[in-house]
């Protein structure tokens, strides 16, 4: 029964958001309370579940994921987004393009949200395509890819940094270990696998694009920060991140003690205050000190935030769901079938995750629905690493983007292909990335 009522509770969704066309939030919550009531909850603990649901989801990952919003935004409004693709493009050359337009995506995708990052770099790609008479598809799939690998696999993107909350997984951790597996995934992706699609679906490398995703802020030479100083600030979360994970990893294998060094290096290295940190540091380098007015860079902030509310209220209500799921019995109920099992947490969490992809649209939303159903199997299954069942999870929840899916449109229409194009290219190409996720999030799981 209760697998049951989760499938009901999935299809009412659908209904809800593509048939009724409700605010995905709206109908997030709405689905709670029935499917707390169906699981046979007191009415007395429902509200109370939500709101913890909610309120759990969004305590820890809030402050992290608006300082996120806040750092791309400055790097963007500033030119450093553009000065980074830019310089990458004329270093790699016409012949490794690709490539170029791959590693400027993964280095800007890290800061930025995954629709930002389409956003952004679409009308840079669009006019590099027209100066060197490539299809915008030849350069376009490269750039999602790595929009779509960070976004699944690397804090402080939404769905990477609320699972690990979610599992208690280590933030700096995950986000070495996402880096090792989204490296060769996106190369796999993004640079093999478009070799293959031009074979399945040539008539998508005839496509131009759509002009109104060719104008984009443009900035003059003078008016950009540096090569060196745009990369610092955008990455300076993740070594933050990664410094404070790698002393963990230290004292673990050394066995020395802690003292205020250590202390205050974990402390900084945390991800909240990471990230606290490098907007300082963004105000200060993309603003400060090339004299922009700190009102100017208030009002980049400002809008960053505004643009983020209804998001997060759609995590929050993922959040609910999930946490409705756990109190109403469902994850013991899922935790019981495979209390025997000898299924890997890894690829039970991906299983999952890839299930609930498929049937919501939404990764983020998959991503903590999956937290709830694994989180009390976990228990039964011996020397569980929780930063890799968080990354299997991520890499479950970026599997076949389709007409569910926002990002899927916005592919769609921005590299101006039909729908049997986009199925052809980003829906296998999503499927491409959460499947070599998961083989390369099980490769680590052998070596640590």
């Amino acid at each position: 029964m209760p697998l049951l009522i989760i499938a009901l509770g999935v299809l009412l969704l659908l209904i809800m958001i593509m048939g009724l066309k409700l605010n995905t939030f709206v109908s997030l919550i709405i689905v709670s309370f029935i499917v707390a009531l169906l699981l046979g909850m007191p009415m007395s603990d429902v509200v109370g579940s939500i709101e913890s649901g909610l309120g759990g989801t969004l305590g820890h990952i809030a402050l992290i994921f608006g300082m996120g919003a806040m750092l791309g935004r400055l790097i963007a409004d500033a030119g450093g987004a553009n000065r980074i693709a830019t310089t990458l493009i004329d270093k790699f050359g016409e012949k490794r393009i690709q490539w170029a337009v791959l590693f400027a995506s993964f280095i800007v995708g890290i800061a930025l949200f995954l629709e930002v990052t389409i956003v952004l770099l679409i009308p840079i790609i669009f006019s590099i395509a027209k100066e060197l008479k490539v299809s915008i598809v030849h350069l376009g799939l490269p750039m999602v890819t790595a929009a779509l690998a960070t976004h699944a696999f690397l804090p402080p993107h939404p769905g990477p940094t609320a699972v690990a909350a979610e599992y208690g997984a280590n933030i700096g951790l995950m986000l070495i270990y996402g880096i090792i597996v989204a490296i060769p995934t996106v190369i796999l992706a993004g640079i093999l696998y478009p070799k293959l699609a031009k074979r399945i679906v040539p008539t998508a490398w005839t496509r131009e694009g759509s002009e109104s995703f060719g104008v984009a802020k443009t900035f003059k030479e003078e008016e950009m920060p540096g090569f060196g100083i745009s990369v610092f600030t955008a990455l300076f979360p993740v070594i933050l991140m990664a410094i404070g994970a790698a002393v963990d990893i230290l004292q673990a294998e050394l066995k020395f003690d802690n003292n205020l060094l250590i202390d205050i290096i974990r402390f900084v290295g945390n991800s909240s205050t990471a990230m606290v940190i490098s907007l300082l540091v963004a105000i200060y380098t993309m603003g400060i000190r090339r004299n922009i007015p700190i009102k100017k860079l208030m009002d980049s902030c400002g809008s960053a935030i505004n643009a983020l509310g209804m998001l997060l209220l759609i995590i929050g209500g993922g959040g609910a769901l999930k946490q409705v799921l756990i109190d109403g019995g469902v994850g013991d109920y899922v935790a019981s079938i495979f209390a025997d099992t000898s299924m890997s947490p890894v690829f039970f969490a991906w299983m999952v995750a890839a299930i609930l992809r498929i049937c919501l649209g939404s990764g983020t939303v998959a991503t903590l629905t999956t937290a709830g159903l694994v989180i009390p199997s976990l228990g039964t299954m011996p020397d569980v690493n929780l930063e890799l069942v968080a990354l299997a999870t991520g890499a479950g929840s970026a599997i076949a983007s389709h007409v569910n899916d926002a990002g899927f449109w916005m592919v769609k229409e921005s590299l101006g292909m039909t729908l049997k194009e986009a199925f052809g290219t980003y829906t296998v190409l999503s499927t491409v990335v959460a499947v070599s996720g998961l083989v390369f999030t099980m490769i680590l799981d052998i070596f640590i």
